[in-house]
């Protein structure tokens, strides 16, 4: 994101206001795999008695583009950092994916006006319900 968008626009995202929040109270503490940054409050606590923590998306600022790992260490879950551990997957595991609900790569089930699939003829089988 260009210096130019975070002065003059909010919708981003990331402003230049949330620029020197960052500069003034955080600390870096890693990024994931989608280019997201996290940070630790530097000093003092938070109103729930603790550190605050929080996240600077790359993009859109979509919250579930956060992975597991970090989601998390986010809401205090855990308190060691994804960075920190050596957590390897299970093989049924899969990559974690944001929402993709009204893109073009959302789910379609079969049978969806929106699916490419042709819907199935009707079997006769069906009554519409009609008032007596």
């Amino acid at each position: 994101m260009s210096i130019l968008s975070e002065i003059f626009s909010w919708w981003g995202g990331n402003t230049w206001g949330t620029r020197v929040t960052i500069w003034r109270q955080g600390r870096l503490v890693g990024s994931d795999e989608l280019g997201n940054r996290y940070f630790l409050q530097k000093r003092g606590v938070g109103p729930l008695g603790v550190p605050r923590r929080w996240v600077v998306y790359k993009n859109l600022a979509e919250a579930s583009q956060v992975p597991p790992e970090w989601h998390g260490w986010l809401h205090y879950t855990v308190d060691t950092l994804p960075t920190a551990e050596s957590y390897t997957p299970r093989p049924w595991q899969k990559p974690h994916l944001m929402n993709m609900t009204g893109t073009s790569q959302a789910y379609r089930p079969a049978g969806s006006i929106l699916s490419k699939a042709q819907r199935p003829k009707a079997t006769g089988d069906y009554k519409p319900w009609r008032p007596s």
